[in-house]
C-alpha cells in the first residue's frame, strides 16, 4: 500500500489493517449428509468462535428445508447505518418507495409474491412463484432500482448478512431456529472496502439459483477478471474481491461446467492467496490455492463435514475428541447432501 493511501486511515483503521494482516477474516461451513439439522444455530456457534478474526460484519448462507417449488428472494432496499457503518443515513420513506417499485417490477415480470417478511426497514424476504429458470433478466430488472440489491435467490438458499458479530446478526434475524442440510458463513474484518452490507460475505453467485460463496484471502487479478465478466453481462455490487469468486463460479456453471469443474478452473484462472467455500442447493465445495497461504481445518465423517479457518470453529459443534486435517495446496473437494 502506497503512502498516498495512508492519509485517510484513522488510528482505529490502521490498527484494523495491521491486525487484519494476521487474521484476515474467518470462514466456516458444514454439510449434513442424509439428514437435516439446526444449521442456523450450528453456524452461529462456528462463526462466533471466529469473531476474533473480525466482527465488523457477519454473513450466513443457509440452505433450509423447503418443498423446492418457489423461489426465496432475500434483498435489501438500503444499508444498516448503525455504529461503525460507512453508509449514508436515509429516511425509511426512501426504503418504502424502493420496495413499492420492486413490487411493481415483480408484477410486470409475472412473479407472484406468496409471502412477505420485512425483518428490518432495509431488509426483506419474499417467497415468489416464478416459472423461469434463468434469473439474469429478472435480477437485472430488480437491481436497476437504485439502492436495491438481491442478496440471494434460490429454492432453498437464504443469504443473511449485516453489521456486527455472529450472535448479533443471528439474534437480529432469528436464524437460530432455521433447519436445513448445509450452510457457509463469514466473519469479516474490513481492511480495504467499506463497513456495509454490500461488502459483507457471503456473496450470491449471481444470477445462478442457490449458489453462494465465502472467501478468505486476496486476489491479485481482480480487475482483469471483473472486466471480462462484466463484458459477458455479469454484475458486481461491490469492489470486494471475494464477490469475483461468486460471479466467476456462477459464469462457469452457466457455461455448462459442474461445480467441481468450475472450482478446479479457478485455481488457474484466479491469482492470489485464497481459501473459499461454494455451496449449491445440494452440495458444498472447498478450494485452496496452490500456495496454501490461508488456513483451513477440516473434519469429515460419513454423515457430517465441518470446516473453518481454525479448529475452534469445528469444536463449537463437535466438542468431543475428533480427528481434523489441513487440506493440501491446490486441493478442491465437493460433498453432496
Amino acid at each position: 500500500m502506497g503512502s498516498g493511501h495512508l492519509s485517510w486511515l484513522s488510528t482505529v483503521g490502521l490498527k484494523k489493517l495491521i491486525k487484519g494482516v494476521k487474521y484476515m477474516c474467518g470462514i466456516a461451513g458444514l454439510i449434513h449428509r442424509g439428514k437435516s439439522s439446526n444449521v442456523g444455530s450450528e453456524l452461529q456457534g462456528m462463526l462466533q468462535a471466529l469473531k476474533h478474526r473480525g466482527e465488523d460484519s457477519t454473513g450466513y448462507a443457509l440452505y433450509g428445508d423447503t418443498d423446492g417449488k418457489n423461489f426465496i428472494m432475500r434483498f435489501k432496499v438500503g444499508e444498516n447505518v448503525g455504529e461503525g457503518s460507512s453508509s449514508i443515513m436515509e429516511d425509511v420513506s426512501v426504503y418504502d418507495e424502493r420496495k413499492k417499485i420492486v413490487d411493481q417490477y415483480l408484477a410486470e415480470m409475472g412473479a407472484k409474491v406468496l409471502k412477505e417478511e420485512r425483518t428490518l426497514p432495509y431488509s426483506l424476504r419474499y417467497e415468489i412463484s416464478y416459472d423461469k429458470k434463468d434469473l439474469l433478466d429478472f435480477s437485472q430488472k430488480i437491481e436497476s432500482i437504485p439502492g436495491v440489491e438481491i442478496l440471494s435467490m434460490g429454492k432453498s438458499l437464504e443469504v443473511i448478512k449485516d453489521l456486527g458479530n455472529a450472535k448479533a446478526v443471528c439474534d437480529r434475524y432469528s436464524l437460530d431456529k432455521l433447519v436445513g442440510t448445509h450452510a457457509i458463513g463469514h466473519a469479516r474484518m474490513a481492511t480495504e472496502s467499506g463497513v456495509d452490507i454490500k461488502s459483507a460475505h457471503p456473496f450470491w453467485g449471481y444470477p445462478f439459483s442457490d449458489v453462494s460463496v465465502v472467501h478468505n484471502g486476496q486476489l491479485t487479478n481482480y480487475w482483469n477478471n471483473r472486466r471480462q465478466l462484466e463484458n459477458k453481462g455479469m454484475r458486481f455490487m461491490s469492489e470486494c474481491d471475494s464477490e469475483l469468486i461468486a460471479v466467476y463460479i456462477a459464469q462457469k456453471m452457466r457455461e455448462g461446467a459442474s461445480l467441481e469443474e468450475g472450482m478446479k478452473d479457478s485455481l488457474s484462472g484466479l491469482d492470489g492467496v485464497f481459501t473459499y467455500f461454494v455451496a449449491t442447493k445440494d452440495s458444498l465445495g472447498m478450494a485452496k490455492d496452490t500456495m496454501a497461504a490461508k488456513p483451513l481445518v477440516l473434519y469429515e465423517s460419513d454423515d457430517l463435514v465441518a470446516m473453518g479457518s481454525e479448529e475452534i470453529a469445528i469444536r463449537s459443534v463437535l466438542p468431543q475428541e475428533i480427528d481434523t486435517y489441513d487440506p493440501f495446496d491446490g486441493e478442491v473437494k465437493v460433498w453432496q447432501i
